[in-house]
């Protein structure tokens, strides 16, 4: 491979990358040029934030993911093994002349616990690495609920609502987008949760419906939509 010219590296150094791996990868950012599937490393995701404004309520908080870091999580007593170490996701570049208003859209929505911090994004294709931001909710703010039995979170995802829906369509939409990723961009956290809730669901007259999910994946085109970037990234 041919190496970077300097006035590449400047150029590559000027860009803003973004790395979505929650709604951010079926509910795309606004003004992106790029998609580029791939993976960080030195994290675990989970879904351990409270979601008070979009698939809760401050009376009822839903569930959203999050990400820890590994040495963090490693000292934790999860119910769930850690898994790969690749959590995978979807890298968006803004336009340049987007990129201030793109930053301050994205900055509005870190309320509610979530913090900016910077990560090299690994491209699926095997292209060279990438500096993204990304919303993390960290282990200090109020937000984060921390280590909990798989069912009892099922269980309440499977019963929180919010204003941009049912929790439940939030979990399996993310299990359907992370699927369509790569052949190896399944995460066990999420699917043992969404098997939990379609087994809760079997059993109860609430119905999941494939539609309802369907419209969840396609909304990124609505602007509705696209309140949830921040939340559950």
């Amino acid at each position: 491979m041919a190496s970077q010219t300097s006035s590449d590296a400047q150029a590559a150094s000027s860009e803003f990358w973004l790395f979505g791996y929650g709604s951010l990868i079926w509910k795309p950012p606004p003004h992106f040029d790029r998609r580029v599937p791939g993976y960080v490393t030195g994290y675990v995701r989970r879904f351990w934030q409270a979601s008070q404004d979009h698939r809760g309520t401050p009376e009822a908080p839903g569930r959203v993911v999050t990400l820890i870091e590994r040495s963090f999580y490693e000292a934790l007593n999860d119910h769930h093994p850690a898994g790969s170490e690749r959590v995978w996701g979807t890298a968006y570049r803004i336009e340049t002349e987007k990129v201030a208003e793109v930053r301050e859209y994205l900055d509005i929505r870190e309320i509610n616990g979530y913090t900016i911090h910077y990560t090299d994004f690994h491209p699926a294709d095997g292209s060279p690495d990438i500096k993204t931001l990304v919303y993390i909710g960290t282990p200090d703010n109020d937000q984060f609920m921390g280590p909990q039995e798989p069912q009892q979170l099922a269980e309440h995802i499977f019963k929180s609502v919010g204003p941009s829906g049912p929790n439940k369509d939030y979990l399996l939409s993310l299990e359907v987008a992370l699927d369509s990723l790569s052949l190896e961009s399944g995460d066990g956290h999420i699917k043992d949760l969404a098997e939990r809730v379609r087994q809760i669901e079997s059993g109860s007259s609430a119905v999941i419906s494939q539609e309802a999910i369907e419209n969840e994946l396609h909304r990124s085109g609505n602007p509705e939509g696209q309140e949830e970037v921040g939340k559950g990234f």
